[in-house]
């Protein structure tokens, strides 16, 4: 089994893989992609989703951060959801990905907008609806916002080492990428200086490290997809409307989100996995969430 991040150095929810990696300590390949679309040698194995980032195991690729994550946690290893928390862990994962995301990415870009290239604006304002001038117009809210997280995130952590307790899970990683994000426009993050308790917690879970990387060229991840068999079980819920066999659509929930083709393998309250063909890659399994997912008959 062959482990491909597929990733760049300042996306946030690759950080929360690179520290899934870690709690596994497990080896991997390490891919590097542009930052914007498009993005030619990964789209054969993803059929054109564009996110950032994607886990491939062999010929199984996952796309999207929390179906990557269950990937992650079948791995040997320490598991990303101890007790207490248990699966927990996942709804406050959701809100650190979803409202506290957002708000940490208008405090850590707001200001610094304007030096930010055009070519990226462009991407992300196709993709997201998410421009320049309206990143700059929401910045002082934005910080507020990150702010108020930051408090209730501080005042969570007051007597303890993680989130949940004694041991770091993945709502850990999840909410440590919002810090993070900070650093890497300012690593002194003035912002954080308040929250003691955070800043605290950012050293135990960077300290988690990023497992065992390995730098690998995004065509060996190619010749790998093509070399190895995918899971290709079928399992759709008798009461899902839909059938295994089907041609189906895949696309996020963002506003300019291409769709992706395939034919329905497996579909459960989990995850939906499509098997794609493409000449580069052969047959692979495309892993979505389901949650979060606009799945349609093609």
């Amino acid at each position: 089994m062959t482990i491909v991040l597929h990733h760049y150095e300042t996306s946030p929810f690759s950080e929360v893989l690179r520290l899934a990696l870690g709690m596994k300590n497990a080896d991997y390949w390490s891919v590097i992609i542009p930052n914007i679309a498009p993005k030619p040698l990964l789209s054969p194995l993803t059929g054109g989703y564009r996110k950032t980032p994607v886990l491939q195991i062999d010929a199984d690729i996952y796309c999207d951060t929390w179906i990557a994550v269950q990937a992650i946690e079948a791995l040997p290893g320490p598991t990303l959801y101890p007790a207490p928390l248990g699966r927990a862990a996942d709804f406050i994962s959701a809100m650190a990905s979803g409202p506290m995301f957002f708000a940490a990415v208008g405090a850590a870009m707001g200001p610094i907008a304007d030096k930010i290239p055009d070519d990226f604006w462009a991407d992300r304002q196709a993709l997201f609806g998410l421009s320049r001038e309206i990143v700059t117009a929401r910045a002082p809210h934005n910080l507020q916002q990150f702010k108020a997280g930051m408090a209730r995130l501080d005042a969570a952590l007051g007597g303890r080492d993680f989130v949940g307790g004694d041991a770091p899970a993945y709502a850990d990683l999840a909410l440590y990428m919002l810090a993070w994000f900070q650093r890497r426009f300012d690593p002194t993050a003035p912002i954080l200086e308040p929250y003691s308790n955070v800043v605290a917690w950012e050293t135990r879970v960077r300290a988690i490290g990023h497992g065992n990387p390995h730098k690998a060229d995004a065509q060996d991840a190619l010749a790998l997809a093509h070399s190895a068999t995918p899971n290709l079980d079928e399992e759709v819920a008798w009461n899902a409307g839909f059938g295994a066999g089907q041609k189906v659509t895949v696309a996020t929930e963002d506003p300019g989100a291409d769709a992706v083709s395939g034919t329905l393998l497996r579909l459960t309250d989990a995850e939906i996995v499509i098997r794609r063909e493409d000449p580069d890659v052969g047959t692979v399994a495309v892993h979505f969430p389901w949650a979060g997912q606009v799945l349609r008959v093609a």
